[in-house]
């Protein structure tokens, strides 16, 4: 952190300069007086970024998506301005990494889904706009992965594999959510040769959160193989492994996860053209009750809100 002498501390300088102290006296008393105040400022950074990383579960229960809309943008501002005075903050880092992350794809991305068949152009801008924030989100989870490893975006790119199995479990939120947005990076990229050559990195990340906790997120995990898994088989997908994540994801959601069924509608029920699979997941989503499990309220009426979009232009997604 860059610390600089504040115009109190200067006037207090000259004043004591005025009084007959020496030039040296001064700066040693001035010099210990800013290390404390950089220490306390260094403290606060860090306890700030305690709390607004913590602050996802608070966000989470909330029943009014606008609300929570309207109050992110403050927050991810307030992260990247105390991420100026501390950038090597890993609580910042994950922040602002998952934030980003989650209102790209909870209220840009799902804008532009809605505004697809109606308004081609707006749609596209949105998705634009959510492809940068996604691609800002990205920036700061690598950031962090460098924090913990330096130099390992390098070694991603040479070995994934084996460079995620040198993050541990401290890191694992860490781990999920650089592998997750990556992985919609990949995704929205799928038509651009560079993201095509990065899809196995976001697939070892998250593998490796499967292997230090498979429950991570009460199937969130799983969530997010259903994506990739989806994608066409030349890019690694699966759909026998997106099914398979697909049971387990609502095993350990105990059937109340909305995007889970989101998810294999729109990745595999479209893919193979089955209408009947399609309606039926998205009515599955729909009759969930958001308020049965108050930590996946708001991802559920988000989820929700995909669903009714996507069942409103059914016929646009079928031949």
């Amino acid at each position: 952190m860059k610390c600089s002498f504040p115009p109190l501390l200067l006037a207090r300088r000259n004043h004591l300069a005025r009084r007959g102290f020496s030039r040296s006296a001064v700066g040693v008393l001035l010099l210990a007086l800013l290390s404390a105040g950089c220490s306390i400022e260094s403290l606060v950074v860090r306890k700030l970024g305690r709390t607004l990383n913590g602050s996802s579960s608070i966000f989470a229960s909330d029943e009014d998506p606008e609300l929570v809309r309207d109050a992110l943008p403050f927050a991810l501002k307030t992260i990247e301005g105390l991420l100026a005075r501390e950038p090597e903050n890993l609580d910042l880092l994950v922040a602002a990494c998952s934030g980003f992350s989650q209102y790209a794809y909870a209220f840009v991305e799902t804008d532009a889904l809605e505004l697809e068949f109606e308004n081609y152009r707006a749609s596209r801008r949105q998705q634009d706009r959510a492809d940068r924030l996604y691609e800002r989100a990205l920036g700061y989870c690598r950031r962090g992965l460098e924090v913990v490893v330096p130099g390992i975006s390098t070694e991603l790119s040479l070995d994934p594999k084996l460079a995620a199995r040198k993050i541990g479990a401290g890191q694992i939120d860490l781990l999920y959510w650089t592998g997750a947005t990556w992985g919609f990076v990949v995704a929205n990229g799928a038509d651009q040769p560079e993201r095509i050559a990065e899809v196995p990195v976001p697939r070892a990340l998250l593998q490796r959160v499967l292997d230090l906790d498979e429950r991570y997120g009460q199937g969130a995990i799983h969530e997010a193989f259903v994506t990739l898994d989806a994608l066409p088989e030349a890019l690694g997908g699966s759909e026998e492994g997106a099914r398979r994540h697909f049971a387990r994801a609502l095993e350990l959601s105990q059937g109340q996860s909305a995007s889970a069924f989101v998810a294999l509608a729109r990745g595999v029920a479209v893919a193979n053209q089955d209408r009947e699979e399609f309606q039926r997941l998205l009515e599955q989503s729909l009759a969930i009750d958001p308020d049965q499990q108050p930590p996946r309220r708001l991802a559920n009426l988000i989820a929700q809100r995909r669903a009714r979009i996507l069942l409103e232009r059914i016929d646009e997604y079928f031949l």
